[in-house]
């Protein structure tokens, strides 16, 4: 079972990872009303290294980016449920618009977003420059929250 941590206890427990060969492996979300394709990304991006770290957007920050009615999941159950996974060894949340500043300190060896944010992945530049790589991973099309929060509503696309 994975550990939730605060920001800089993540940047010193990075440092004991590093110390013992670990491979970090860092990916972010909302993650609201986790499903399978949550799942097998998660379980993909794990497979990558020796340690998996998930940073959550806040409930602030998934309602500023998703829209108000949004996370339907609040960010302490989304924690839990992540916690819970068995592919996630860390569970941290951010509250910024993107990750770029904790990916910064953290400086994980592989960064992990779906290939729908191939355009744009906050913190590349840092990662690369650290000499790590960054890593798009396909995504199975039939799992989306919005979708089944659509279905749910009785608003179909």
């Amino acid at each position: 079972m994975g550990r939730f941590y605060h920001h800089a206890e993540l940047v010193e427990q990075r440092q004991r990872w590093r110390l013992e060969g670990k491979a970090v492996v860092f990916t972010n979300g909302c993650f609201d009303l986790l499903h399978p394709g949550h799942v097998s990304t998660l379980e993909a991006a794990r497979s990558l290294g020796g340690v998996l770290v998930l940073a959550l957007n806040s409930d602030a920050g998934a309602s500023r980016m998703k829209g108000p009615s949004r996370p339907i999941v609040c960010e302490q159950d989304r924690v839990d449920l992540a916690l819970a996974l068995e592919a996630v060894d860390a569970v941290t949340l951010f509250d910024e618009e993107t990750p770029r500043a904790l990916i910064a300190a953290v400086l994980p060896d592989v960064l992990v977003k779906g290939a729908d944010w191939s355009h744009f992945v906050a913190g590349r530049e840092e990662v690369e420059a650290a000499g790590g790589k960054v890593v798009n991973l396909p995504l199975d099309g039939s799992f989306s929250t919005t979708n089944i929060v659509n279905v749910i509503s009785g608003r179909h696309s």
